[in-house]
């Protein structure tokens, strides 16, 4: 294990270097093995060359061992039987991860990525939060980057369900970034949930790192779901890396006159699967996964009736009372909603049958009229 962390150390070797090295030598013991003639045919920078033969790495990488396996970490090389299966097929494959948290159990489980713009809309947020949620609820681990904006509302979707998820870094697993985001990944790691890099300790969160974190995003998971992104997000550079990888791609459509939805409304324009609920994301796994799920679970003297309708809701009286000019839409909403017990935004999308932007209309026009309000965990309660 000590070579194979001592190479990925080993500056001047990218995954095209490391492809090639381990393409002529078979493993990173041979690779220390190699003479300077051996080396030199590769075409290799002097000075990787250099570190190579004296070793320079080597007592450092048992020293970055040591110190990941004090933080409660441990460090995964590629021809480890723990390696994630599905990363290891992905063209050059990263030959160290460092990991932390329950990653048995979530590299374990079928995995979908759910990535998006840091500067995303509240739209953007509660979509990507329900989905994220409701695809967690069906035991599927959510893979994300821990950014602000979407990446933080697919891991806390998935943390609503009491669900796995995966935060995959651009920095060592030392670090945290954005720092704001800390107590998140705390949450994920106490719950079950792993957290993954390929990077070094205290590596900072340099730009460049964030196209390779993505890449492994992407290459954990069965598909990525892209939740709003402008024309130049890196989302649609994860996007690629999944196409690359033999990855679905799904996107949620979004408002054509905004530039968070450029990104994905062109992903969809350019073959990527449309997502308006969970199941068009699990229709897409492989059968054994998507048959399992979407087999029909009610038993016996089981009724399939939504939990809005179990609580004390609307009467003939107060339809009566109604305005006159409530929308049909309002209507039936304000009949579906219960008297003294609150109801969160997704559960109305769920149990209603309207759009996003249906519900959202409709819940607006009910609030101007003082017949419902709103209240904080986005909830809502009819006011009689």
């Amino acid at each position: 294990m000590i070579d194979w962390i001592a190479l990925n150390m080993t500056p001047g070797i990218g995954p095209r270097v490391m492809a090639k090295l381990l393409e002529r030598f078979g493993s990173a013991e041979n690779v220390f093995l190699a003479n300077m003639r051996e080396l030199e045919a590769l075409r290799l920078k002097s000075e990787t060359i250099q570190s190579i033969l004296k070793r320079e790495f080597h007592e450092k990488a048992q020293k970055e061992l040591d110190e990941v396996r004090d933080l409660g970490g441990d460090v995964l090389i590629l021809d480890d039987g723990c390696y994630p299966q599905l990363l290891r097929e992905i063209p050059n494959p990263p030959i160290v991860l460092y990991v932390k948290g329950n990653w048995r159990e979530c590299f374990e489980m079928p995995c979908v990525a759910i990535v998006g713009s840091r500067r995303c809309s509240t739209y953007g947020e509660n979509v990507c939060r329900m989905l994220s949620r409701q695809l967690a609820e069906r035991g599927i681990c959510i893979v994300s980057g821990l950014a602000r904006g979407i990446d933080t509302a697919a891991h806390r979707g998935a943390l609503d369900a009491h669900g796995r998820t995966i935060a995959v870094l651009g920095t060592g697993i030392d670090d945290v970034y954005p720092k704001e985001n800390a107590k998140l990944l705390d949450r994920i790691l106490e719950t079950g949930g792993a957290m993954v890099s390929q990077f070094p300790l205290r590596t900072p969160p340099l730009k460049d790192n964030f196209p390779y974190r993505n890449r492994i995003i992407s290459g954990l998971s069965f598909g990525v779901l892209i939740v709003e992104a402008s024309e130049r997000s890196g989302s649609l550079i994860t996007a690629r890396y999944a196409l690359e990888q033999g990855r679905e791609v799904f996107a949620v459509p979004g408002n054509i006159t905004s530039r968070n939805s450029f990104g994905t409304n062109y992903l969809i324009k350019s073959g990527a699967k449309l997502v308006q609920q969970w199941q068009d994301v699990v229709a897409e796994l492989p059968p054994e996964i998507s048959e399992r799920i979407l087999a029909p679970k009610v038993t016996k003297g089981q009724a399939e009736t939504p939990s809005v309708g179990s609580v004390k809701t609307f009467n003939a009286t107060q339809q009566e009372l109604l305005p006159a000019d409530l929308t049909e839409a309002e209507k039936q909403l304000f009949k579906m909603l219960p008297i003294d017990e609150p109801v969160h935004f997704d559960i109305l999308v769920e149990t209603s049958g309207f759009s996003i932007t249906d519900l959202s209309t409709a819940l607006l026009g009910l609030e101007i009229r003082g017949l419902v309000r709103s209240l904080p965990g986005n909830c809502y309660i009819k006011k009689v």
